[in-house]
């Protein structure tokens, strides 16, 4: 749903545009009684494009900071030109069942040129040293996930020093306030300092320092980078002598700033030095009052669209105490807390503008990170965006959307070249330069469906928000040409008397090896098919297009059920019920996908079985992406279960990947660090509370009310939910009862809500809505 929907809908019926934030908004905190060691202990804070993690020393106090396009690597197409000449062979060995050598052919001649992708990067650290020592007192750091700021307070003798750091949107900018009780008593050195070895740090003028560098190597690396770091406001003396000196002070506001040359894929023509100073002048033209207010109004009109209150008790001890002192236990606080900081990361790690929230969102200080902290599309990077919009956060959306209309371009040189097809295809991951091609290893890197599964994330915002103009002018021109690929490269499994379409080569990720026809595949591209039909539909436009779209969907081979009971993960019938991978590809039609619901009894029942076969263990995500699938097969308590074994801390960036839970700051612990668990689990919840994606027999949208509400859960409240169709819910349960339901609407249309065997249909107009009490009676419209 967009903000032009929500504010017009305000202003036409006098509803709030936000829910009014209570108490668990305004005190939800993760906080500490010691400085951050480790990094996974430091708290994030980002405005979408600049981000940094603040470590809350008492002497030395450090700001490890991030710009989103800070990368290696340089505009390049990763496209292998005569790929497509080794297609059909590929497909030749995989159907005669020479896999091996169907592997080593396609690792050979099919994969991206190079054959892997680049890396994000760090930018720089701003470290400030105190005059007053290492001794203090009274020590606390928080960060306030309402207002966005994290703050460190502690005392040293009879004064008391603050440290208030927020990233700010609207001024592109990282703000450090200092303040001291005690006149006078406030006095630090600043500096400015990077890992890359192409970096200095010089003085811009007398109040501001600039670092300046070059990522990585010359020949293979192009992103230029510049921050600076001003002294903006001060009543102390400030000394540029040997560095940035302040002292005398009782307070001071720093300032930091940075940008690249990236403009995009494409080009890097930026002036990165103008462009931070730029930021910097802009911000530098308003007092500390002004940004402050400027940045709170800014986080609040996002974060405060939705609360929860699951009426838990909250612990008062510091956050990685309460999380190891919970485990295994249920705490209802604690998820909440764990709800509420995936929304606050999202609006923190993606805004309009920038790059997606890539595998640490927008935190990463390792010149060689996991995974190259890059895009996984084969779950990761879809897990990140499943929020936003039942949390009434599309437009943190938007860099998805702006990535995958470049990855639709260097997309159609892939199909060309490795398929001779028309539309455009991704594999499993992408980078800055939007590689599209099959990277690392044949075995699990040719998986052509990841931009078809991205794809949902454009139906889906159309499907919340009704917003005909996105959906004619940004979601059906990919949803056309993905559709276009697949239709192309789908070939008849001959082993099939009814002539069955299937997909390959391809891979059931992340393991199997290179097959043919993987159930995952085809529920994504049934998918989207059935979306690129929709769109058409409602846009009126390719009709004959349609029809084609409608005939290979149904040609597509269907899902199967094994001699385990269990939802075949391959064509072939090979599952092994012992086998516990992470991934839980073939579940895809059951979430995020429709496929698979209550309304398709035996197949429902068969996930079930795979998924009790898969385990409740796993990595950060992959207990994430188990919370959505408990909770679409209606098991609560299931749910949360797997959420409580999330919420186990862990103390080290092991590489174990069966000890996935939290880390001291609450990052999702893969392990290493990845985000996407964190953004997963604050689905996971919304998923337990409603569910939308189903239709009723005469085309209908019917929103279920606490689905999967665990028993550990009784009590509670949720506002502000938003279901497909443009409906907001309001909720609210007593004794694992809904007590009451309040049902507005952005969209003229009508819905079935159901709890229970209790329905009710509404009809409402756009601004109108309607409360429902326990058994769905209405008690009042407007």
């Amino acid at each position: 749903m967009s903000l032009r929907i929500l504010l017009l809908t305000a202003l036409l019926t006098g509803l709030p545009l936000l829910p009014e934030a209570g108490a668990s908004q305004s005190e939800q905190a993760i906080w500490f009684d010691r400085p951050a060691v480790q990094w996974t202990e430091a708290l994030p804070v980002g405005n979408g494009r600049l981000g940094a993690m603040v470590f809350g020393g008492v002497q030395e106090a450090r700001w490890q900071f991030n710009e989103d396009s800070v990368w290696t690597g340089r505009p390049h197409s990763y496209a292998n030109q005569g790929a497509s000449e080794h297609l059909d062979r590929i497909r030749e060995l995989l159907l005669a069942g020479d896999q091996k050598a169907a592997e080593q052919l396609a690792m050979n001649e099919f994969m991206s040129d190079p054959l892997r992708q680049r890396s994000y990067q760090p930018c720089g650290d701003l470290v400030i040293t105190f005059d007053h020592g290492e001794k203090a007192d009274g020590f606390r750091r928080e960060l306030n996930l309402d207002t966005a700021q994290a703050v460190t307070r502690y005392r040293v003798g009879d004064a008391t020093f603050t440290r208030t750091t927020f990233a700010s949107c609207p001024d592109g900018v990282l703000v450090v306030r200092l303040e001291c009780d005690r006149p006078g008593e406030l006095a630090f050195r600043a500096a400015l300092t990077s890992p890359h070895k192409r970096s200095k740090t010089s003085a811009a003028r007398g109040d501001t320092l600039m670092l300046s560098g070059r990522v990585g190597k010359d020949n293979e690396d192009a992103i230029r980078f510049a921050a600076h770091a001003r002294v903006a406001e001060t009543d102390g003396r400030v000394d540029d002598s040997d560095g940035l000196a302040v002292s005398g002070a009782t307070h001071a506001t720093l300032l930091l700033t940075a940008r690249t040359n990236h403009q995009n894929y494409q080009d890097l023509s930026g002036d990165p030095v103008a462009r931070s100073l730029d930021d910097l002048q802009s911000a530098s033209d308003k007092d500390y009052s002004q940004l402050l207010a400027r940045h709170t109004k800014d986080h609040q009109s996002l974060y405060r669209r939705v609360s929860l209150d699951l009426a838990g008790d909250r612990s008062d001890q510091p956050t990685d105490q309460w999380v190891r002192n919970s485990e295994g236990k249920a705490d209802p606080a604690l998820a909440e807390l764990l709800f509420d900081y995936g929304r606050y990361l999202m609006i923190a790690s993606s805004r309009p503008g920038g790059q997606p929230a890539n595998l640490q969102g927008l935190w990463n200080d390792q010149l060689s990170p996991p995974w190259d902290s890059k895009y996984t599309i084969n779950i990761n990077t879809e897990m990140n965006y499943w929020l936003t919009d039942p949390c009434n956060l599309s437009e943190c959306a938007e860099p998805l959307f702006d990535a995958l209309n470049d990855l639709s371009e260097t997309g159609a040189e892939v199909a060309r070249q490795h398929y001779d097809a028309p539309g455009w295809v991704v594999h499993h991951n992408f980078d800055l330069w939007r590689g599209a091609a099959p990277i690392n290893a044949s075995n699990h890197g040719i998986w052509p469906t990841g931009g078809a599964w991205l794809c949902q994330h454009l139906w889906n915002r159309y499907a919340y928000s009704g917003d005909e103009e996105f959906l004619r002018q940004a979601a059906y021109p990919l949803l056309k040409g993905a559709s276009q690929f697949f239709v192309g490269v789908l070939v008849e499994d001959p082993r099939s008397d009814a002539g069955l379409l299937i997909s390959g080569p391809s891979n059931s990720p992340e393991q199997g090896g290179l097959v043919m026809g993987p159930a995952m595949d085809h529920q994504i591209i049934r998918a989207l098919l059935e979306y690129a039909i929709a769109a058409s539909e409602a846009l009126d436009v390719d009709q004959s297009l349609r029809e084609e779209w409608r005939s290979v969907h149904d040609r597509i081979a269907p899902n199967r059920i094994g001699q385990h009971g269990q939802l075949q993960e391959w064509l072939e019938d090979k599952d092994n019920p012992t086998n516990q991978h992470r991934h839980v590809s073939h579940l895809w039609a059951v979430f995020p996908g429709a496929e698979i619901t209550p309304d398709t009894p035996e197949l429902f029942n068969a996930a079930r079985t795979s998924l009790e076969f898969r385990g409740d263990g796993g990595t950060g995500w992959a207990r994430a992406w188990k919370i959505n699938l408990w909770a679409r097969l209606q098991d609560g308590d299931r749910a949360e279960k797997v959420l409580r074994g999330l919420l186990t801390l862990t103390d080290s960036p092991l590489t174990d990947y069966r000890g996935g839970g939290v880390y001291a700051n609450l990052f999702d612990a893969h392990p290493p660090f990845q985000i996407d668990g964190n953004f997963g689990a604050t689905s996971g919840i919304c998923e337990m509370l409603m569910q939308s994606h189903r239709t009723t027999d005469d085309g209908l949208r019917h929103i279920e009310l606490l689905p999967a509400l665990p028993s550990a859960w009784p009590d509670g409240e949720v506002t502000g939910l938003c279901a497909r169709d443009g409906f907001v819910l309001d909720l609210k349960w007593d004794g694992g009862e809904l007590q009451q339901a309040v049902i507005r609407s952005t969209l003229p249309r009508s819905a079935v809500v159901s709890i229970g065997e209790s329905r009710h249909r509404v009809e409402l107009q756009p601004g109108q809505s309607v409360t429902l009490g326990p058994g769905l009676e209405p008690l009042a419209s407007k």
